[in-house]
């Protein structure tokens, strides 16, 4: 059975880090960033649902009785 040869793994790995190290730079340098930075307000709306108002039960086929 032959022997695997790893001699070249180390360049093989240390170039595939660098290859992805730049193309990682490459796509976060192409992000436009937004120049104000400015907490935006945490406060929301809440919508408005007619089910809210009133009382509503849920009917369980288990809960209603027996017949």
């Amino acid at each position: 059975m032959p022997q695997l040869d790893t001699s070249t793994w180390p360049i093989t790995i240390l170039s595939m880090i660098i290859t992805l190290f730049f193309m990682f730079q490459l796509k976060v340098s192409k992000h436009i960033y937004p120049e104000c930075l400015e907490p935006k307000s945490m406060t929301t709306l809440k919508p408005v649902v007619p089910w809210e108002k009133k009382w509503t039960k849920i009917y369980f086929p288990l809960s209603l009785p027996l017949q």
